[in-house]
């Protein structure tokens, strides 16, 4: 327990990230957070009760709120008013990072734009923990949440995302893992590198790497226990056909579309690098000025 925290915080809405698992991944800020905000709001009270309890630091009569998706219209009324009186509110999700698919977001667009103080008190999130044991890229990656319950709309979010030029992070739950990978696998083809992720930083944590292909095989028809966070390796560069990327460059050109808004029209229609439809259209203009001094 510690004995040096500060007396009283800022007026202000702080996001305090919880672990994800191990109890010890808390920081010394977020401590001293939940020990002195005025009020405590939490998307699982019990789970921050414990939390709490783990750490020696009492309620001593503050409020705990039960914030979550449910009753957020209901609550931001009663934070919101805290805050313009001065008080300070720490907010905590189920667990991790709050606002990483957590209803606290509407809760600090609303503050934001009510002009009151908005902070963060940063430390655990899935989402990262997952990046740094994937052995995916991670020098781009785009965080998709939760993809949806039915399979065609799952497949039609997961076609959406084809060509993103970076790794693909998601969230998913142990009784659709197996179905979201075989759909993965028909939309992504089943060659692509990915990893599985479960029950990061627990006992019984788990990550599994492969194709998806191996993956969906190793999943099909099972429902295994805990969060799960699973993790697709980029698109491959698709090989440029150079007729076609000449022929779409000339008509893009032909209009009044600048040379970058007519690479960018061209890259995005055919899934290639812009870099690379950058230096083919710097060579069709010069090889058009060539023609013009001859």
């Amino acid at each position: 327990m510690l004995t040096d925290r500060p007396q009283s915080l800022d007026s202000a809405l702080y996001f305090v990230a919880t672990p994800i698992g191990t109890a010890r991944d808390i920081t010394l800020r977020a401590l001293d957070i939940l020990a002195t905000a005025d009020i405590l709001a939490a998307e699982d009270t019990r789970n921050t009760r414990r939390l709490m309890d783990i750490h020696g630091i009492a309620l001593n009569g503050r409020p705990l709120i039960a914030y979550h998706d449910h009753n957020g219209p209901a609550q931001r009324p009663r934070l919101i008013r805290a805050l313009h009186e001065g008080k300070s509110v720490a907010y905590v999700s189920d667990a991790g990072t709050p606002l990483i698919a957590d209803p606290g977001f509407a809760l600090a667009r609303e503050a934001i734009a009510k002009g009151l103080e908005v902070r963060t008190a940063p430390g655990a999130s899935a989402l990262l923990a997952a990046l740094s044991v994937a052995g995916l890229p991670t020098d781009q990656f785009f965080f998709a949440g939760f993809l949806p319950t039915k399979s065609n709309a799952r497949r039609n979010a997961l076609a959406t995302l084809l060509d993103v030029p970076g790794t693909l992070v998601f969230f998913e739950s142990g009784k659709r893992i197996g179905k979201s990978l075989g759909n993965m696998c028909e939309v992504f083809g089943g060659d692509r590198q990915a990893a599985v992720c479960r029950e990061l930083t627990k006992r019984f944590e788990e990550v599994r790497r492969g194709t998806l292909g191996d993956l969906a095989a190793e999943y099909d028809g099972a429902s295994p226990k805990g969060e799960i966070v699973v993790l697709v390796g980029p698109a491959p560069e698709r090989a440029a056909d150079p007729g076609a990327l000449d022929q779409a460059l000339t008509a893009a050109l032909q209009g009044e579309a600048s040379l970058r808004d007519a690479v960018d029209q061209v890259a995005a229609a055919l899934g290639l690098p812009r870099k690379a439809v950058y230096a083919r259209a710097l060579e069709m203009g010069r090889d058009t000025e060539k023609g013009k001094e001859r």
